[in-house]
C-alpha cells in the first residue's frame, strides 16, 4: 500500500477533519467497531492492547459502522460516551462510517483490497456462526461483521486481517503486532 492511504480524508468523534497522516510511521491496527454487539466487549481487549504496546509504536484506531444489524446506531457524541464510560476507550476513535457497501468508505476499499481474506483461528468459523444466527453474512472479501481489524505496517502496508471473533488478546494478534513493531 503506498502511502496515498494516509490521505484519504477522515473526521474523528468529535468532528475534527483529519487523515491517518498522524501515525505515519507507526503500527496500526483499525478495527470497525460496534456499541451494541456481542463481541463489543473486544473494547476492553483493544484497549489493554493499545496501552501495552503504544510506547513501542501502535495506535488502535476505531471506526464505529452501523452496517451490521443496526448494531451502531448512535450518534458521534453518543458513541464517544459509551466508549469512554463503559470501556476506558483512549484510542483515536473516528466519526461512524460504512465499512461495506455500496457507501463504503474509501479507506475500507483500500484495505480490502489490499488484504481481500481475513484470518481466523484455527477451528472457528465465524461466518457459519452467523447463519446459525439466522444471519446473512457478507460476501468475501467484504467486512464479515463488526470487530474485524486491519494491522498496517510501519511503512504503510497492509499486513494482515483478522476475523471479528478474533480478539485483540488473540495470540496470532499479538504475534502479528509483535512482529510490525
Amino acid at each position: 500500500m503506498t502511502n496515498a492511504l494516509f490521505d484519504l480524508p477522515l473526521t474523528t468523534l468529535d468532528g475534527e477533519p483529519t487523515t491517518l497522516k498522524p501515525w505515519l510511521g507507526k503500527v496500526l491496527l483499525l478495527v470497525n467497531t460496534a456499541s451494541k454487539c456481542g463481541l463489543t466487549p473486544q473494547y476492553e481487549g483493544l484497549v489493554s492492547l493499545y496501552n501495552h504496546y503504544k510506547d513501542r509504536g501502535l495506535v488502535v484506531l476505531g471506526f464505529p459502522a452501523n452496517d451490521f444489524a443496526g448494531q451502531e446506531p448512535g450518534t458521534d457524541a453518543e458513541i464517544a460516551t459509551f466508549c469512554s464510560t463503559t470501556f476506558g476507550v483512549d484510542f483515536p476513535m473516528f466519526s461512524k462510517i460504512a465499512v461495506t457497501g455500496s457507501d463504503k468508505h474509501p479507506l475500507y476499499k483500500a484495505l480490502i483490497a489490499e488484504k481481500p481474506e481475513a484470518r481466523t483461528l484455527p477451528g472457528t468459523d465465524f461466518r457459519a456462526a452467523l447463519v446459525g444466527y439466522g444471519i446473512t453474512p457478507t460476501e468475501a472479501p467484504e467486512v464479515l461483521w463488526n470487530f474485524e481489524k486491519f494491522l498496517i505496517g510501519r511503512d504503510g502496508t497492509v499486513i494482515d486481517r483478522f476475523s471479528p471473533d478474533t480478539t485483540p488478546e488473540a495470540e496470532i494478534v499479538v504475534e502479528a503486532v509483535e512482529k510490525a513493531l
